[in-house]
């Protein structure tokens, strides 16, 4: 069993983690690091509550789970990997490639091992794309297009939309989008992108248009705030055919309502010759978990930190280029 402090209580602490690692018997929840011992304890009566991850490293907990402000990410796992202890941070790890290599070096000279929380990987739409790219159903892939687009026209007051280190969308939603790419098409040659602040009294970009060329191929990610209407997820084109699918993956909306499995089928639209309607294979958020709970054993990263070094440098990338209008080179 792997005795386990989580690292901060809010939204995504009791919506993408708690629900799997009281659920999970290969976890244990020792501790929780928060400001609001009342709110954990409301949930979970019988762990102890520290103030800082200082007090809570002293403990006999192998594995800390990070789901503070992203700006607080890098300093924590290091806090973690100097006391040896395993460590699962949400995305990004950290916000600069400089930040990201340094973490690197420190891994390889300590005990603990990190793995980022990029659970994206397991919804069930793009594992569909991923299947129908492996076997080859829509020939030879020319365009591929993720978005991830919201109706929230007015800021609100988050850090995620305040101004500062690590908030905005193309951080927060970009890095999943960037992420899934990466799996699917690896490095790209070149990026270019633009990036906006499109709200009134933005503080923070609020969307986004990335596109990574390969060759002659091309990937799209995008988001934007002002989309009211049902927009695509996924568009795949290739040289024998598409796949068009809407609507997000049912995931995150059954742990919003306190249920790991989402219950709910999918379906998406393939085109070679005809239409057809193709069922969406199953999120698998539960798998990510459990591979998570091998990784400790295999000492294997699911996600590893050389994973979000790539991540990170197209979230750079992206923003010079937006800045510079070009078309910058992959290095």
């Amino acid at each position: 069993m792997i005795n386990t402090i989580l690292v901060g209580f809010g939204f995504s602490a009791t919506t993408f983690h708690l629900p799997f690692l009281t659920t999970l018997e290969e976890f244990n929840i020792t501790g929780v690091v928060s400001s609001r011992p009342d709110d954990v304890r409301a949930v979970l009566p019988d762990v102890d509550v520290y103030a800082t991850l200082e007090e809570a490293i002293a403990t006999d907990a192998t594995l800390f789970v990070i789901t503070t402000p992203s700006n607080l990410h890098k300093d924590m796992v290091t806090v973690c990997l100097d006391a040896n202890k395993d460590v699962l941070v949400e995305k990004p790890a950290f916000l600069t490639s400089e930040e990201g290599e340094s973490l690197i070096a420190l891994e390889k000279t300590r005990d603990g091992i990190v793995n980022v929380f990029h659970n994206r990987r397991m919804d069930g739409d793009f594992l569909t794309v991923a299947s129908l790219l492996e076997s080859n159903r829509i020939g030879d892939w020319k365009v591929y297009e993720s978005r991830f687009d919201r109706f929230r026209p007015h800021v609100r007051d988050r850090w995620r939309e305040n101004a500062g280190p690590g908030s905005g969308i193309l951080f927060d939603l970009g890095s999943h989008l960037i992420d899934q790419a990466l799996v699917l098409f690896g490095e790209p040659d070149h990026v270019s992108a633009d990036v906006m602040v499109q709200r009134d009294g933005g503080q923070s970009d609020d969307g986004f248009n990335v596109t990574l060329h390969y060759g002659e191929k091309r990937v799209y990610l995008r988001s934007n705030p002002f989309v009211a209407v049902e927009a695509p997820r996924f568009e795949v084109h290739g040289t024998a055919g598409s796949f068009m699918k809407y609507g997000l993956d049912p995931q995150e909306a059954a742990l919003r309502d306190g249920t790991i499995e989402a219950g709910v089928s999918e379906t998406g639209t393939l085109v070679v010759n005809e239409p057809q309607t193709i069922e969406i294979e199953p999120g698998r958020y539960l798998a990510f978990y459990r591979q998570l709970a091998d990784s400790y054993s295999t000492r294997r990263p699911v996600v590893s930190l050389e994973d979000a070094l790539l991540t990170t440098r197209v979230i750079e990338l992206a923003r010079q280029s937006s800045r510079t209008q070009t078309t910058l080179s992959f290095e």
